[in-house]
This record gives structure tokens, sequence and C-alpha cells, in this order.
């Protein structure tokens, strides 16, 4: 078997090249493929925003009389959301002694470790658009303040929620915040047969197909057992029909109970809540997916003094979401 110690460093950059595209394919990119964001992808030379809009109709037609002219609709232009791109990179040297000391098992894993940061982020920075959703901004682990209201300049899980066309407010956030169970579900759907309203503050119809939970095993636990019980989980007879049964795609966000560093944090371990793929103005917008730029011996990318090799990788992205009546949260700790 060929050990590091026996390759030339152009061969170990391009074996390592190799191991960076097949790390990156194979992780797991939970909130990005989840439909709660919809993805767009960025062409060269756009610049670095773009405004996203919400675009209302009217919900019914109006009756018309013999020999007059149909009524023309009305089309309510909803809120906007300024997308700012931000770009994120980290850096990682390969020391001579790494490379030539057979070291191969420590180089792997450094390797294996930078590759998944770029994905990572951009995992952490999707699910705390929901982890702060409560609140009107938070301040990231680079110490940068990020807005995450959405286009009525108010948090995401909000109790009244203002709309362009109308003087209503809808709220998205269960009273209450009850844990997940059958009867605060139900209570959840009921918030969307009465609080999903369009612009001219008519009800909508906005089918909810996603569960969303945290990785709170408890909660997860009563997430699959209220949407797979082949009969009613809080009855003794089993031959109560589950009316949940295959009703919504679970959704687990294990990055959504933590703080700004990504660190665990408890009073967000039963976030839980319901939302709409088809309906969602939630925008992943990507410029550059995650890139591995291998070194290149002799270039800058090598340090004189020392023979490091310095890799690189990147990304590109920003996030925004425009309204909120396609989404409906409870915290889960009983606060009224």
């Amino acid at each position: 078997m060929t050990t590091l110690s026996q390759i030339s460093d152009p061969d170990l950059v391009g074996l390592i090249d190799i191991e960076f595209r097949k790390q990156i394919e194979s992780l797991p990119r939970t909130a990005e493929n989840s439909g709660l964001f919809k993805i767009d992808e960025w062409q060269d030379h756009t610049g670095n925003t773009r405004l996203y809009s919400e675009m209302h109709g009217e919900e019914y037609a109006s009756e018309k009389q013999e020999g007059n002219d149909a009524e023309s609709t009305k089309i309510q232009r909803g809120y906007d959301k300024l997308m700012t791109l931000t770009r994120f990179a980290k850096t990682l040297k390969v020391t001579w002694e790494m490379r030539k000391r057979n070291k191969q098992m420590e180089l792997m894993q450094e390797l294996t470790n930078i590759v998944e940061m770029i994905p990572n982020r951009r995992e952490l920075d999707l699910q705390h658009r929901l982890t702060f959703g409560t609140a009107a901004s938070y301040v990231n682990q680079d110490g940068r303040t990020v807005d995450v209201t959405v286009g009525d300049g108010l948090s995401l899980f909000n109790t009244a929620h203002t709309l362009k066309g109308s003087a209503t407010t809808f709220r998205n956030r269960l009273a209450g915040n009850p844990q997940l169970s059958k009867g605060s579900l139900e209570s959840m759907e009921s918030l969307v047969v009465t609080q999903t309203l369009n612009h001219f503050g008519a009800k909508m119809h906005v089918p909810h197909d996603i569960l969303w939970i945290t990785d709170d095993p408890n909660t997860r636990n009563t997430a699959f057992e209220l949407n797979n019980s082949e009969s009613d989980m809080t009855q003794a007879n089993p031959g109560v029909v589950n009316v949940n049964k295959s009703k919504y795609k679970i959704v687990i966000l294990n990055r959504l109970a933590t703080d700004a560093k990504g660190a665990p944090d408890a009073t967000k371990a039963k976030y839980w809540g319901i939302a709409s793929s088809k309906y969602s103005t939630a925008y992943l917008g990507i410029e550059e997916r995650e890139n591995a730029i291998p070194p290149i011996v002799g270039s800058n990318s090598e340090t004189f003094s020392t023979q490091d090799l310095s890799w690189l990788v990147t990304g590109s992205w920003g996030i925004c979401i425009v309204g909120a009546n396609w989404i409906k949260m409870s915290s889960g700790d009983g606060t009224p």
C-alpha cells in the first residue's frame, strides 16, 4: 500500500482533492433540502443584492351581469425583502512534516473537517432563521448583526403580522406555546385554517406539508408516532384510525436548538412547527457552492520559509424570508 510519505506533493494534492469532492457530495443538507427554503442559483456578474417580493391576487371571481364588462382583478403587491450575499472561507495549513512523515490519518481528518465547514455553516445560518425567528436580529459567531425580520419588519414568528391591503393582522405563533402532541398539532392546524391570510385579508388555502422539529429525542419520537402510527397514539384501542398518518414530511433540524456559535441551547430544544413547501417565501441565494481550492507547490499557496501548503475552502450565499403566512411555530416552553 502506498503511504503519503511515498506520494509526491502534486500527487498528494490530486488525491486529497478527490477526497474533498467525495466528502462534499456525501454531506447531509437537512435545511437546504427540506423544502422550507427555495433555492436561487445566482449567476456571476449580477451584483451582491437581490429583491424578493410577494404578489397576491384576489381569491374569488365577481358576478358578471349580462352585457356588462367583466370586473378587472385586483393585484396587491405584498412585502419585499432584500437579500445580500456574504462570502465564507477557511484555510488549513498542511506542514511539510505532516506530508512527509506518514501522518495520513491526522492529515485526512483535518482535511475532512475543513471541507465540511462551508456546508455546515450554510446549514447553521439557514436553521438559525427559525432558531432566532422570535427576534428581529441576532449577532452571529463572526460578531455581525443579522437582520432576521420578514417584509413587514416584524420577527418571523409573531402574533401581529400586518398586511399591505388590509388592516387585519394575523399570527403564526401558537398561543400558549405547547410542546408537540396530538392536541397541540390539531391546534396548530386550526391556526392554519384561521390565520393564513393574503394581503387583502382573505383566507388562503395554503397546504402545510412539513412538520419541522429539533433533534430533541422526545419531540422527535412524538413526531414519528403522530405521523407513522397505524392507530391513534392516544387511544388504547388499536382499531382507532390515526388521522395524522403520513400527513407530513418530518424535517429534523439538528442545528436549530443552538446559540449563535452553534453550541446547544436548551431553551430552544422544544421548538416545532409546520410549513408549506409550495408557498414558502424563504429564499437561499447561492452564488458559490462549497469550493475546495487545492494548493500548487511552488506557488504563493506554499509558504517559502516553512514549505507549508495552504488549502482553501470557500462559499457564498444569502438568505431572506419575505412573508410569514406559510409557516407556523410553537416554542414548546409553555410561555403565554
